[in-house]
C-alpha cells in the first residue's frame, strides 16, 4: 500500500502547490482520495489521469474537490480508457445536492456513502467516521484487504473525542493540521498539538501533517505535534509528491 501526496494545502493552492489531495495505491489500483484546486495538473505529473481506478471525496468544500469537475471534463474529452469506460467517484449522499454532481455523462458515476457504511473499493475495505465541520464530513479507515495495512485520514474536522479510537493503531494518520499551537477562538480544523495528541492516544507507527497553512514554519508544525505525540511516532508534514510505503 503506498501513498503519494498530490496537494496538501487547505483553503487555496500557494507556492505552487495545491490543496488536498492523495493518491492511494495497492495491488495496481490507483485511488485519489480527494481532487482539491491544482490536483489535476500534480496528477499529470506522475501518471495519466485516465488510469485512475476511481476517486473518493471526504466532503464537497472547493479545497477538496475544485478540480473534481475538471477531472470529469478530461475524461469527458479523452476516449483512450485503459481500465473502464466511467470513472467511479465515491462521496457522502448526506450533502444530495453536491453528490449530484459526481455523475458526469460519458465521464463518471457517483457512488454514495454515509458513516456507518463500509465500502469495499479495489483492494480496500473503507469506513467512515463522520467529523465535527461546518458541513458533512467524513475520516476515512482505509485498509489493503488482503495485508490488512490501514491509512486513517481525518478530513477536515475539530478536536473531538471519537478520532482516536477510530485512528487506533494504524500503520500512517494523515491528519488536517491548519493551525500552530497557539490558535484561538473557533477551531474547524486541528492544530498539530492536537494531531500529535491524537496519534499519541491511537497508538499509530507514522503521522504525516497536512492540510496545512500557508504561512509560518511548517517544521515549526512538525515539532509541536512531535511534542504530544511521543517518541514512538514518527512525525513529518507533506510534501509534494512525497511517497510513503505502509509496509
Amino acid at each position: 500500500m503506498q501513498l503519494t501526496v498530490i496537494g496538501y494545502y487547505g483553503g487555496y493552492p500557494a507556492n505552487g502547490v495545491g490543496t488536498s489531495s492523495y493518491l492511494i495505491e495497492a495491488d495496481n489500483y490507483k485511488l485519489l482520495l480527494n481532487c482539491g484546486s491544482g490536483a489535476l495538473l500534480s496528477l499529470q505529473e506522475i501518471m495519466d489521469p485516465l488510469a485512475l481506478d476511481a476517486v473518493i471525496v471526504s466532503h464537497y468544500h472547493h479545497d477538496h474537490v475544485a478540480d473534481l469537475g475538471v477531472l470529469q471534463y478530461y475524461w469527458q474529452l479523452h476516449e483512450e480508457r485503459p481500465n473502464q469506460n466511467v470513472l467511479p467517484i465515491y462521496g457522502p449522499t448526506s450533502d444530495p445536492l453536491n453528490f449530484g454532481t459526481l455523475t458526469w455523462p460519458h465521464a463518471s458515476v457517483g457512488h454514495g456513502y454515509l458513516a456507518d457504511d463500509t465500502l469495499t473499493v479495489g483492494p480496500f475495505t473503507i469506513r467512515f467516521l463522520e467529523t465535527h465541520h461546518p458541513v458533512p464530513a467524513y475520516a476515512m479507515r482505509i485498509t489493503e484487504t488482503a495485508t490488512g495495512k490501514t491509512l486513517v485520514f481525518t478530513a477536515d474536522t475539530a478536536y473531538f473525542d471519537g478520532l482516536a479510537p477510530f485512528a487506533k493503531d494504524a500503520d500512517l494518520l494523515l491528519t488536517d493540521t491548519n493551525f500552530y499551537d497557539d490558535k484561538t477562538g473557533k477551531k474547524w480544523h486541528l492544530t498539530a498539538g492536537k494531531s500529535g495528541q491524537i496519534a499519541k492516544d491511537a497508538n499509530v507507527k507514522q503521522l504525516v501533517l497536512t492540510h496545512l497553512p500557508q504561512w509560518g514554519d511548517l517544521d515549526q508544525l512538525v515539532a509541536q505535534a512531535s511534542a504530544t505525540a511521543g517518541d514512538r511516532v514518527r512525525v513529518s508534514h507533506a510534501q509534494l509528491r512525497q511517497t510513503y510505503i505502509l509496509k
